[in-house]
Formats: structure tokens, sequence, C-alpha cells
């Protein structure tokens, strides 16, 4: 649990929790910021690869899919699988912290919430 994202004015940052909190602000230091976030996960097991932007990842997936391949490894690098977009927080981290998560997040993809989308506590209610 030591990686996690926060969603904060519509951009996800992501901080380590093992770094101690500015004396100055109390906030730690952010790792990443980014308006959309992608994970590398290998589609058997459910292990994370690599997470953070978008671009870094998908780079970072068809470079270890050329090599696997070009090794004899076409099943390992056919297993690969990236997801990118604005996911839910909660699901991204769940990701981090629970291991082969990702297989079990992918599966329900279809029908996760847009991750920048906030609830709110009561519905609009038209005034009578």
């Amino acid at each position: 649990m030591d990686m996690q994202y926060q969603l904060k004015s519509g951009s996800y940052y992501l901080y380590d929790m093992r770094d101690a909190p500015s004396a100055v602000t109390g906030e730690r230091r952010f790792k990443l910021k980014t308006d959309t976030v992608a994970i590398a996960f290998d589609a058997h097991t459910g292990e994370v690869h690599q997470h953070g932007s978008p671009t870094r990842i998908q780079s970072w997936a068809s470079n270890t899919r050329r090599r696997l391949r070009a090794a004899g490894a076409v099943e390992a690098a056919n297993d690969i699988v990236v997801v990118s977009g604005p996911l839910p927080v909660d699901e991204l981290n769940k990701c981090l912290w629970i291991n082969g998560y990702c297989r079990r997040m992918f599966k329900r993809l279809a029908s996760l919430p847009h991750g920048k989308l906030q609830r709110t506590a009561e519905p609009f209610r038209k005034a009578a």
C-alpha cells in the first residue's frame, strides 16, 4: 500500500505513502500527475507490470511485446494487457495493492463508472 493514486482537480496524482509529508504544507510530494492513467498487466495472473501516463505505458507495452516475440515468447507477449482512461481511483489502487486484482477489474471494465465523475449525496430534485 505504498503507492496510491488520488484524484484532485480532475487529475490523477500518484503518491508514495512512505514519503513524509512536508513540514510546511503538510502534503506529500507527488510522483506523477496525469489527466488519464494506464495500467499494464498480465491477462492470466493479473500481475501489474507498469502503471502511469498512457503514452509511457503504451510505449513500454509495445516494446516489451516486440522483445518477447523476438525471443519466441509469443504467449507471454499476447498476455500483456493495457487499460487506460479515466478509471475509478479505488479500482486503480486495488490493482496496486491486491495481487491479481487487475484481472478481476478487466472483466468488469464495461460496467465501471467514469473515473472522474463525483458522486453527490442527494440527487437533484425539482422544487414543488
